[in-house]
């Protein structure tokens, strides 16, 4: 019974009007979470969303202080200080006609330039700021143009006889001027009291705002779980004194509904269940016997299908073998009078067809792996890759593949399995390669313990790490058939005949340039029980292996 299933519709009073906590009680525990997490849910937004604006407020206001409000009062006192070298030059040179005062005098001009710069760029959008600086370079400039320019234009050598006829004049343009920069800079002080002024409230705010957001956090985690522990854990609990009770062996024992509507719900359908379970005991011997029938019936289907799979690799391999008697028929009697390459062509038809009858056997030897399988030998890898290799010779030599390896160990295995371990390792490496560049391969292995660790290293398009799981599913594949031919059977094969040998296999994550498949095999495979697994195969009635 799912909580999406319709509950029986409460019974109405006999005014025609449905009780409130009737209707409370036929919601389910869905329901009540819906209704719950959508509530949290809204007052977290509504205090996500102040708390984000007050977060942006906060940079804003800090923001504006720190790169705008407070350089441009410093800037504003660097241009006072600035006027104030000029005043003083120009009032020394024309007092004395000395040319050495007229350097505070251009050095000033320089700074004032800079400054008034820098001051135009911090005030970008603040009209009264910009206001102020206009009247400060209005009253800068008729002062330069009243007094500065006109007694630095004098010659040097001997006082200019107009800072003593402009000295007053001077005096009041000057002392105009320190008026307004004292304006000015008492407007950008104001500005940077009201931004401070408004990054503590803000911040106060912001304090307040996560204060509020943390309490409702608590609040809501205590209701969630004082609500849990009453409409879920507490009826739960009681539920499972009930089921304890009854699978002690008292089946009289009623189950009490509690809790929610589906909870209620479920306990009455579980009481139900325990009433049928009653019912269900006067008929405990038959269901013996008819699971003893199933079983019998089921080992009969397993020798079926046992034989299916034989008769089925027999019918395949009928067709292969005249291909190939024919193939060499061709071999034997034109042998030697076509060319070269024709003899390769019928030496390649006779080995692809030789190919694919192995295959079709080991095929159906894979079905087995676990099961059935050839006696464990000395295998020498080295020799198994070299066959790995002959029987991938014309995708090899197509794509221009590179193939180096390692010295490669002798195992204990089965040697029909490590040849198709490497055939599907070494043709995904071949196979998946990058386009308009050979794949460069390389084997390698190393002893770890007990265990040896096997490498297969290429530079094709790798996999990427999310698919590096689902690779070793069967019939799973990363790329349409039209872009690489397969059944994305291969490496889950590969997985299959690795964990039989005691190993593990796996795309390692961390190699890029393509991909790096590596697994362990173990000197000698795990104890199996072999008695078992004649005695399953006598049991099937499977045909042993062609």
């Amino acid at each position: 019974m799912t909580g999406d299933q319709r509950l029986p519709r409460p019974r109405r009073t006999a005014d025609g009007d449905r009780p409130r906590a009737r209707e409370f009680s036929t919601w389910t525990t869905r329901r009540w979470l819906r209704v719950g997490v959508a509530v949290s849910l809204t007052v977290l937004a509504v205090l996500g969303a102040t708390g984000a604006w007050v977060l942006g407020r906060t940079a804003s206001i800090s923001d504006s202080l720190v790169d705008v409000k407070s350089p441009a009062l410093t800037t504003s006192i660097r241009l006072e200080s600035a006027l104030l070298n000029q005043e003083t030059g120009i009032r020394g040179f024309g007092l004395t006609g000395t040319p050495d005062f007229l350097e505070p005098y251009r050095q000033g001009l320089a700074e004032q330039k800079t400054d008034t710069t820098r001051l135009t760029e911090l005030l970008q959008g603040d009209r009264a700021g910009l206001r102020n600086l206009k009247a400060v370079q209005d009253a800068v400039e008729k002062w330069q143009k009243r007094i500065a320019r006109p007694i630095a234009a004098s010659p040097p050598g001997t006082p200019s006889p107009l800072a003593t006829e402009r000295a007053a004049e001077g005096k009041t343009l000057f002392d105009t001027l320190r008026a307004v920069m004292l304006t000015q800079q008492d407007g950008l002080r104001a500005d940077r009291v009201q931004a401070r002024a408004d990054l503590a409230a803000t911040m106060r705010l912001r304090n307040w705002v996560f204060s509020a957001i943390a309490v409702l956090i608590a609040v809501l985690a205590g209701v969630v779980f004082e609500a849990l522990r009453r409409g879920i854990t507490t009826p739960l609990a009681q539920l499972g004194i009930d089921a304890r009770t009854i699978a002690d062996g008292d089946f009289a024992h009623p189950i009490t509904p509690t809790g929610p509507a589906d909870l209620r719900q479920l306990s009455g359908e579980i009481d139900s269940m325990r009433r049928r379970l009653v019912e269900e005991l006067n008929f405990s011997e038959e269901a013996r016997q008819r699971l003893d029938e199933q079983s019998t019936e089921l080992q009969r289907s397993n020798a079926e299908l046992e034989q299916f799979a034989y008769v089925a690799s027999h019918d395949l391999q009928e067709p292969l073998r005249k291909v190939s008697s024919f193939t060499q028929l061709l071999q034997r009697r034109y042998g030697g009078q076509l060319d070269d390459r024709a003899d390769q062509y019928i030496d390649y038809a006779v080995d692809g067809a030789n190919r694919m009858q192995t295959l079709i056997n080991d095929l159906l030897a894979f079905s087995r792996v676990g099961r059935v399988h050839d006696a464990p030998q000395s295998v020498d890898l080295n020799s198994v890759m070299k066959r790995s290799l002959s029987a991938l010779s014309v995708s090899i030599e197509e794509a221009g593949a590179v193939i180096t390896r390692d010295e490669l160990p002798a195992l204990v295995a089965d040697p029909t399995q490590m040849g198709t371990l490497w055939q599907n390792l070494i043709g995904n490496a071949v196979k998946f390669r990058r386009p308009q560049q050979s794949p460069a391969i390389h084997v390698s292995a190393e002893q770890d313990g007990a265990l040896w660790r096997f490498s297969v290293t290429d530079n094709g398009i790798g996999i990427a790490p999310e698919y590096a799981e689902k690779v070793f599913v069967i019939f799973q594949r990363l790329h349409t058939k039209d872009a690489y031919n397969g059944s994305g059977i291969g490496l889950a094969m590969c997985k299959k005949i690795v964990e039989f040998h005691g190993g593990t296999i796996s795309v390692d994550p961390e190699y890029t340039a393509g991909t790096r498949i590596t697994f362990t095999l173990a000197s000698e495979p795990p104890e199996t029980d072999l008695a078992s697994t004649a005695l399953e195969e006598t049991n099937s009635g499977a045909q042993p292996t062609p």
